[in-house]
């Protein structure tokens, strides 16, 4: 039986859809070929998180709770379950040896933005603020695990058919796109960074908040450095300004919970079957709660957008610069995603998109020159 307990009543968007932009390569992820996606059964009507008034035709934001059904979650009850569920996971406290990195970089360019959003609105096109989606170029308010799995993507390594997506930006009514494949991190969020396995196929969540406070925002476990640009940082909101120059962009860094339950690839809140890192008792390592005992890879947007000068008309389509939250969908093909899990992060090395530390060139690059397994 599913759990019915009240889950927090913790509020999110992010959603896709439409015009490629071709911004990017498109590659074709290994795998079998992507299904379209299913169309949505019908169920329950629910109130959720709706767009910025003036984009999505909806105003305001309520308790995000997933009533309808898909192929993903075919009683349309928020749950899907992992198959298999990870059980009998026990917390690594282990302190491996020291490595100040233990990452790799899954780079990808937008390929096309639209008021929709396949975790928080699944099955209805329209119904979310606006997106900017990166990686697989098909996401949309239909899309499933199936249907990403094997498709095309922006991102630099074929086999990344996963989607990422994160309310767009404006300056004024125009929209601000990131130009250029933008640094998506896979990281280690523990200490003991041997310990950490590569996502489930089909694992999903919601990183932020938009309904969240300045306030909340800035003391977000995920908040890394804000908005910044030029030499203004840590900002909560967006600068007043930012230095009229070719080479200043608007960017922002926020990390990912890392620590699963093992159970759920999503739940109705869409954040709850996620957990960050806590620090061990007595020491400065940070480790998996007893809850969510299996560690994965901790993702941080890195994320530029080209605009600066007056920065007084600059907005999410979500609202204020605290707003800011994103969505990751994974699709990985799964030899390549455990070969850079293994090689870069459990090999505590400071991989690039191919797997390849330039200070530890003995340890050799896990993809060829075509960013694909050899």
């Amino acid at each position: 039986m599913r759990p019915r307990s009240k889950l927090p009543a913790l509020l999110l968007g992010t959603a896709l859809l439409a015009s490629v932009l071709g911004v990017g390569t498109v590659a074709t992820a290994a795998g079998p070929a992507a299904t379209p996606a299913a169309p949505a059964a019908s169920a329950a009507g629910h109130s959720g998180h709706s767009g910025h008034s003036g984009h999505s035709g909806h105003s305001g934001h309520t308790t995000a709770v997933s009533t309808r059904a898909s192929a993903d979650d075919p009683d349309g009850d928020g749950y899907i379950p992992a198959v298999p569920q990870v059980t009998g996971v026990t917390p690594s406290t282990a302190t491996p040896p020291p490595r100040y990195h233990k990452e790799f970089q899954a780079n990808c360019s937008v390929t096309h933005t639209a008021p929709d959003d396949p975790i928080i609105y699944p099955g209805q096109p329209g119904k979310s603020h606006d997106h900017t989606f990166m990686g697989n170029t098909t996401t949309n308010a239909g899309s499933t695990t199936a249907s990403l799995y094997g498709g095309n993507t922006t991102c630099n390594a074929p086999a990344d058919a996963s989607a990422y997506w994160m309310p767009s930006l404006y300056n004024g009514d125009k929209k601000i796109l990131p130009v250029g494949p933008q640094v998506i991190y896979y990281k280690s969020g523990i200490t003991d960074y041997t310990s950490v396995r590569p996502f489930p196929r089909g694992l999903r969540y919601v990183v932020g908040d938009p309904l969240q406070s300045a306030q909340q925002f800035r003391a977000h476990k995920g908040f890394v450095e804000g908005w910044e640009c030029g030499d203004s940082f840590f900002n909560v909101d967006f600068p007043a300004t930012c230095p009229s120059r070719p080479d200043v962009q608007l960017n922002i860094r926020f990390q990912a919970p890392s620590c699963w339950d093992g159970k759920y690839l999503d739940i109705p809140d869409h954040k709850s079957h996620m957990a960050y890192p806590v620090v061990k008792p007595g020491t400065n390592d940070n480790m998996c709660p007893a809850s969510h005992p299996v560690a994965l890879p901790m993702i941080e947007f890195k994320m530029a957008f080209p605009v600066n000068g007056d920065m007084s008309q600059v907005r999410l389509a979500s609202g204020r610069g605290y707003s800011f939250h994103y969505d990751f969908f994974n699709a990985w093909e799964e030899r390549t995603l455990k070969a850079l899990v293994d090689h870069c992060i459990v090999g505590g090395l400071q991989c690039d998109t191919r797997g390849y530390d330039q200070n530890h060139p003995e340890r050799g690059a896990v993809l060829n020159a075509d960013h694909r397994l050899p």
